[in-house]
């Protein structure tokens, strides 16, 4: 498939090597320019282009920037055909985005998105940590093998992410549509614990959205003090450390 990746951070950046190493023509970009990304970004054959170029004549496209820079980058998909599948990576850290009072007042993350950009979208790739991601990935079919979450009002849309999950290494699990995504964000059961498909169901199941919050803010208060400020935890302390909190 054509991919444009928007974004080359911890989880863009994995996505860009995963998909081309899975034979996808994947081109990536930024928001400072090509000449900016880093080589090791495309050393599995993806191409840096300008922004408008990664989202042109693309079959998938995938945001991973920081949630609240999502209306800035709104313009850049209006011209994007309805057909393009976009898929959202992003999570809403309000320790590092700008406060979103829509979200603060209950509105579920991926909603959120989908209004800003006026399009239908997928959430995927956001319930899992960016060093499990970029290290645990493994063959379909192996035990124990760690699945993602999918969400989508299209059920093609869904099926289509769920394939490119299974491309990078996971299994994706039909988390059916938006209005529930809000059982894959930051503080809920199924988030950074690096569960296996079938254990997923459960853990979406007993979320409950009035915690996640509280748990979210805990875990990033706990990181910042362990690690310092914007900073991805290994994978090791960092299942640990949501496990604790969020089942």
């Amino acid at each position: 498939m054509r991919i444009g990746i928007l974004g080359v951070g911890h989880i863009g950046k994995t996505l860009s090597r995963k998909l081309s190493a899975a034979g996808h023509d994947v081109k990536v970009a930024n928001s400072r320019g090509p000449e900016t990304i880093d080589t090791t970004v495309l050393a599995t054959g993806a191409r840096a282009v300008p922004a408008s170029e990664a989202v042109k004549d693309a079959d998938v496209v995938i945001i991973s920037i920081p949630l609240d820079r999502v209306p800035e980058i709104a313009p850049l998909l209006a011209g994007v055909p309805a057909e393009t599948v976009v898929i959202d990576t992003s999570n809403y850290i309000p320790g590092r985005d700008r406060e979103i009072a829509a979200i603060e007042a209950g509105q579920v993350e991926s909603l959120w998105v989908a209004n800003h950009l006026d399009r239908s979208i997928v959430k995927a790739w956001n319930a899992i940590g960016a060093d499990s991601f970029a290290l645990k990935g493994t063959p379909a079919g192996t035990r124990g093998r760690i699945g993602i979450p999918v969400a989508a009002d299209d059920d093609g849309d869904r099926a289509i992410a769920i394939a490119l999950v299974e491309d990078t290494g996971f299994d994706g699990f039909d988390a059916g549509p938006l209005a529930q995504s809000w059982r894959q964000q930051p503080g809920a059961p199924a988030y950074c614990t690096d569960l296996t498909r079938d254990e997923i169901p459960a853990a979406l199941a007993s979320a409950e959205a009035a915690r996640l919050p509280k748990r979210r803010d805990l875990s990033g208060a706990a990181i910042a003090e362990r690690f310092g400020e914007r900073t991805n935890p290994d994978s090791k302390y960092l299942v640990r450390l949501s496990r604790a909190l969020f089942m």
